[in-house]
Formats: C-alpha cells, sequence, structure tokens
C-alpha cells in the first residue's frame, strides 16, 4: 500500500445525477403497474421510502399482510422474496433502459471533480446500494464510459449490511486498502454520511431536493452541488472544515477535509 494516495469514493443515486425523482421513482411506479400491484408511489411518499437503504428492500417494505392479501402474493416468506427479486429485476431493467436514453441529468461538478481527482493521481470509488447493473449506467453517463473504468465499483448486495450500516465503506477501505484518513466520501443524504462517518471516513455533502432538509452533523462541509465555473455560485449550508468553497467546489476543497492532509500541515 503506498502512503501518498488519496481517494475520493462517491454515492450514486442523488449524488453523481438526480436519479431518485426522475428515474428510480417512476421505474418503481412502472414495475408496479406491469406486475399489477396496488401501488404507485408518490414523490411524498418515495421520500420517505428513502430511509430505506436498497430498492429490493424498499420493495420488502410494502409486504404487510394485508398488502400480501390484496395483491395475492404467496403467504410464505420464500415465496414473497422470490415475488421482490422479480420485481426488482424488472425495475432495474426499466430504469437502466431510461438511464442509457440520457433521460436523468448528472448533477453540476461531478465529471468536473472526477477529472480533476484523476488528473492528480487520486484513486476513485463507487459505494451505493443501489444494483450495480444500475450503478454502472448512470456512472458511465455522467463521467463517460472511459472514465468510469478507473473506478472500483462497490454496488448492490455486496455488504450484508446496507446505508446507514458502514458495511459498504468499510469494505471500500478494504478493496483500496487506504486508511480512513486519506478518503472523503460524497453522499447526498443523511443515510450515506452516516455510514461514511461510522467507518472513519471524511464526509461532505452534495444536497438535492430530497434530502436539503435533512440533519446533516458530522459532514465536514454542505453544499447545494458542487458547481461548475460560469454557473451559478454553489450555497455553502454548512463548513466545519478547513475548506474555503467559492463558488463551486474543487479537489483542493476536498482535499482540505482531509486529517491526512490537515495535520500534515499543521506540523511545524
Amino acid at each position: 500500500m503506498s502512503d501518498d494516495r488519496f481517494a475520493v469514493v462517491f454515492d450514486v443515486d442523488g449524488t453523481l445525477a438526480d436519479t431518485e425523482r426522475y428515474g428510480h421513482l417512476p421505474a418503481f411506479n412502472q414495475t408496479f403497474a406491469e406486475f399489477g400491484l396496488p401501488v404507485q408511489w408518490t414523490e411524498d411518499e418515495y421520500g420517505e421510502k428513502l430511509r430505506i437503504g436498497g430498492g429490493k428492500e424498499r420493495m420488502a417494505s410494502l409486504l404487510t399482510p394485508s398488502f400480501v392479501a390484496e395483491a395475492g402474493l404467496p403467504p410464505d416468506p420464500e415465496g414473497q422474496a422470490q415475488a421482490v427479486a422479480q420485481w426488482h429485476k424488472r425495475k432495474t431493467e426499466i430504469y437502466t433502459a431510461m438511464v442509457a436514453a440520457g433521460a436523468l441529468p448528472a448533477r453540476p461538478g461531478i465529471a468536473r471533480i472526477v477529472e480533476e481527482a484523476y488528473a492528480a493521481g487520486w484513486v476513485l470509488a463507487i459505494a451505493s446500494t443501489s444494483a450495480e447493473a444500475s450503478v454502472r449506467a448512470v456512472l458511465d453517463h455522467v463521467v463517460g464510459i472511459a472514465r468510469a473504468r478507473d473506478f472500483t465499483v462497490l454496488a448492490g448486495d455486496v455488504v450484508p449490511r446496507k446505508k446507514p450500516a458502514p458495511d459498504i465503506y468499510l469494505l471500500a477501505l478494504e478493496r483500496l486498502g487506504m486508511t480512513a484518513d486519506r478518503v472523503v466520501a460524497v453522499e447526498d443524504s443523511r443515510p450515506g454520511l452516516g455510514a461514511a462517518v461510522d467507518a472513519g471516513i471524511t464526509c461532505v455533502v452534495t444536497v438535492n431536493g430530497y434530502t436539503e432538509h435533512e440533519d446533516f452533523t458530522g459532514a465536514a462541509f454542505v453544499v447545494d452541488s458542487l458547481g461548475d465555473p460560469g454557473a451559478e455560485p454553489v450555497a455553502v449550508l454548512a463548513n466545519h472544515s478547513s475548506a474555503s468553497p467559492g463558488a463551486y467546489i474543487t479537489l483542493a476543497d476536498l482535499a482540505a477535509t482531509l486529517p491526512a492532509i490537515t495535520e500534515r500541515r499543521q506540523q511545524p
């Protein structure tokens, strides 16, 4: 393991692109309709479901006794699990087709920060609890297929517990062969922040419409987006780091949050 490497690890949904409202929600609802299930989530209802990590887990939350009876689902847990797996497979197909069609806008600054990090020799990684096929589709769309190959992608069911459990970030540290003080996570939600912080990883937050009112205590800084030169300046909602964000977030801002860098600067 090299001691001079740094890494940036991105969440995907709501962080790389505005996927939740414009991608996952309609894909869930189309799936429910195709399977004849008696449910259509509203935007507000889906906002509540986002507290649950993982698409299959959100679908499984529907399985109350009354829903199972109304939908004519198997009464046994194994049969219900098989049904959820079928729903989720179809939902992933619908969602990835939407991404491939360019229907989901990338969030400001992501592609730029990725290029800055790559040029500086930083390690690039993804830590997401979404299905890997969905994650890779968004990553290819946002940063391009060639750059996406430079990412270590950890997604889906690679860990037993999903965010806000720290498992996926602990796995990221193991796979990257790096210590937490040299890694910064970019997240958009409280569960993601909690997962990173509980793994000992510094986390910056870029909020979206679903998460802007969540409690982000523990974040290094919180902004409304990473921004881009020439665009509307970012709004810095909180800053508890050594970074001094300007009109847009730079790699230097991310670096300024890392203990391995700030402690070095403080040495006489």
